[in-house]
């Protein structure tokens, strides 16, 4: 007879077939990803769940776990979050019940540095409207696209990074290969290199070709760029959002590229998703939109599972997880 295993998983996020094997090898793992079953549990039936198949673990990635949750599962031990951000989380629940919150930091880091350099270069070269173009058989005089619809290089130029954190950082690297210059707006790091210019806010943004927001939605950044901040930019500038909607005014920034303020602005965050049929972001032709997918690569999955997987191997052999969210739990309720 086998040997009985004394933790059993449950996985609602994406996850690798690598790193599902590895964790089936000293527990019980039941794996349901979202994105395969487009299920979002509610909580009071996610509890109900927990308790009657005795899960202990329990990672997710786009999953609400509050209250109802921890006070509901008395078995609960471990929660593992596949994001950097635990906004979904009840943290101070978790630790009141005496669960353990890990989250993977970083984890895309490198995918939203690449989407928000494929950003710039859209707007740079207006590739989504030469696609267009093309498609929709407009293309009919052989050298009119070199002369009416020529772009800008990104060599040279200078892109405004608006938190320096691990994407801030990654997305500094990527440009510097381009040939871009760098500036840095963040008063929370003094770790920055030395051929990158830390700036005040107002004189990056004068400065600046491209504003790139990679800093996180807190009561400081909330509406951070509103009408006054749009205008100190430069018209022949572009704004690239792939933090948060709302750090920046919706309206504000509409209206700023309906009258020319702005030269174009890229998003991947929106006030809802997906956005609405009637929002005139839709009929501007100096926006470019994508549907909040600046993380979503395969390597993402990889480097989460990866970091989890060694998270739950840490914990069920007695050791502190590295990315331990609630660290006053560790020692005292495990």
């Amino acid at each position: 007879m086998g040997e009985t295993k004394s933790h059993h998983v449950l996985i609602l996020s994406p996850f690798s077939d690598c790193k599902l094997r590895d964790l089936e090898t000293a527990i019980d793992v039941t794996y349901e990803s979202w994105a395969e079953t487009r299920i979002l549990w509610d909580p009071n039936k996610l509890s109900e769940r927990l308790v009657q198949e005795s899960i202990n673990i329990l990672v997710i990635e786009s999953d609400f776990v509050f209250q109802e949750v921890f006070e509901g599962t008395p078995n609960l031990q471990f929660l593992g979050v596949c994001r950097g951000s635990t906004d979904h989380i009840d943290i101070d629940s978790a630790t009141k019940n005496g669960v353990i919150v890990v989250n993977t930091p970083s984890r895309n880091d490198q995918a939203v540095a690449e989407h928000a350099i494929g950003l710039m270069l859209s707007l740079a070269r207006k590739i989504p409207y030469l696609h267009q173009y093309i498609i929709k058989k407009k293309w009919e005089n052989p050298v009119e696209p070199y002369i009416t619809m020529q772009g800008i290089e990104l060599a040279n130029r200078t892109v405004g990074i608006i938190g320096f954190g691990a994407i801030g950082t990654r997305l500094s690297s990527v440009a510097q290969g381009l040939g871009m210059k760098c500036l840095v707006y963040d008063p929370y790091t003094s770790e920055i290199p030395k051929d990158i210019k830390s700036k005040s806010l107002e004189c990056l943004l004068q400065i600046s070709d491209f504003v790139t927001i990679t800093a996180p939605l807190t009561s400081e950044t909330r509406g951070m760029f509103d009408s006054h901040r749009l205008r100190i930019m430069k018209d022949s500038s572009y704004l690239i959002n792939i933090s948060n909607s709302e750090i920046v005014s919706e309206n504000a920034l509409i209206t700023a590229l309906k009258r020319g303020a702005l030269a174009g602005a890229a998003l991947d965050v929106f006030e809802t998703h997906p956005v609405e049929p009637t929002s005139p972001l839709l009929s501007l032709n100096n926006v470019i939109l994508t549907p909040h997918v600046g993380g979503a690569t395969q390597e993402t999955i990889e480097r989460h599972s990866n970091m989890m997987t060694s998270d739950i191997f840490r914990f069920i052999r007695g050791h502190k997880p590295k990315n331990l969210v609630n660290q006053e739990i560790w020692g005292s309720n495990v």
